[in-house]
């Protein structure tokens, strides 16, 4: 029985019929009209846009698509027409119908790219209980990114199910694209960064985000003023004597969900400002991977654990759903090398990442 088994003690779901055949008829649409299926993705494309920058002008989406002006006046004209994006004086807005119509889309999307299929296979492969996958690129596309952010906070909504729930995140800009993608509430919750402080922006520290989702699920928040890398000594001192520390530690390792990053070991080293003579030890020992502090080579091996309050990779056994969202092809080494490294449940990245995984694995 696996780890996921064992916590949530669920069977396998069977894929209905319908489903299987809905996916083959998308698999007969690229074979024989595939002028159709451009069209659809276009269209996909816009109107994704739309929600994503809503209201907006045409001629701020056309730079957004990178597209002609020309171009997309006609192609919303005819989204307006169906009834899915509405014009005002402010710009355009994505309508009720354009909305669930946009679900629909993404899945048929995903059957298209074939990413239905790669996710069974990187969920087995990877150990994993669920692997979602955005298509396209969130290296090259704002989109996209947003798009992983909105899959991750549609996921929080699931496993918020109960009151007095304590929700752990880490920093970063993808958690900050989580954070403000959440569109529910959820006023029991807490809120807490999964460890200290990371020397970068505030706006993407572990603290900062943890308060914008608090905020957008009308919730609380907790927060730790301990930065990351300090000496072993000296966190323990300040640990010690810092009742506020020690409770909001315990809640961190208590919590029912965790949904971080995953970096490239390098870049993050680097971001903790570690000296070039470290940085280049550490890659030269095998480390792609960095997760919660962890630097991992591709295999799951731990080679340096920075010092810090809050979780740690071997803490996830206890946490009830660890979600792990990370995208682009150039992460795609550091995710095998997290995944390997254990504890994870749910991962949801990109179609670029995907692939590049597929290779790998």
């Amino acid at each position: 029985m696996t780890r996921w088994d064992k916590k949530c003690a669920m069977g396998t779901l069977n894929v209905p019929k319908e489903e299987v055949m809905w996916k083959k008829a998308v698999q007969l649409q690229r074979k024989i009209a595939p002028e159709f299926i451009a069209a659809i993705e276009e269209r996909y494309d816009i109107l994704r846009s739309i929600q994503h920058s809503e209201p907006v002008g045409r001629r701020a989406l056309a730079a957004i698509l990178e597209k002609g002006e020309r171009v997309v006046r006609a192609q919303v004209e005819f989204l307006k027409n169906a009834g899915l994006v509405d014009f005002s004086q402010m710009g355009m807005t994505i309508t009720l119908e354009g909305q669930l119509l946009l679900k629909d889309l993404s899945e048929y999307i995903k059957a298209l790219h074939g990413l239905t299929t790669l996710e069974d296979e990187l969920s087995e492969k990877l150990g994993l209980k669920q692997v979602i996958i955005i298509p396209g690129d969130s290296d090259s596309d704002t989109a996209v990114r947003r798009e992983l952010g909105r899959a991750a906070a549609n996921v929080l909504a699931q496993y918020l199910n109960k009151n007095d729930m304590i929700v752990a995140v880490s920093g970063g800009t993808i958690m900050a694209n989580v954070a403000e993608a959440i569109h529910f509430t959820q006023p029991s919750v807490t809120v807490v960064p999964a460890r200290g402080g990371l020397g970068e922006k505030v706006e993407n520290q572990a603290n900062t985000i943890a308060a914008a989702m608090a905020t957008k699920l009308g919730g609380k928040y907790r927060m730790i003023h301990v930065p990351e890398g300090i000496s072993e000594e000296m966190l323990g001192v300040m640990v010690a004597n810092n009742s506020n520390i020690l409770t909001v530690a315990d809640m961190i390792k208590h919590a029912d969900v965790l949904i971080h990053g995953i970096g490239q070991a390098q870049e993050m080293a680097v971001r903790r400002g570690f000296d070039d003579e470290f940085v280049s030890k550490l890659i030269n020992s095998g480390a792609v991977g960095e997760a919660l502090g962890h630097y991992c080579t591709v295999e799951g091996k731990n080679i340096y654990i920075t010092s810090s309050v809050g979780l740690h990779l071997d803490d996830l056994a206890d946490i009830g759903v660890v979600v792990a969202v990370a995208g682009g092809r150039r992460k795609a080494e550091a995710i095998v090398a997290v995944t390997n490294a254990g504890g994870q449940d749910i991962l949801i990245t990109d179609e670029s990442a995907a692939k590049a995984i597929q290779s790998i694995i």
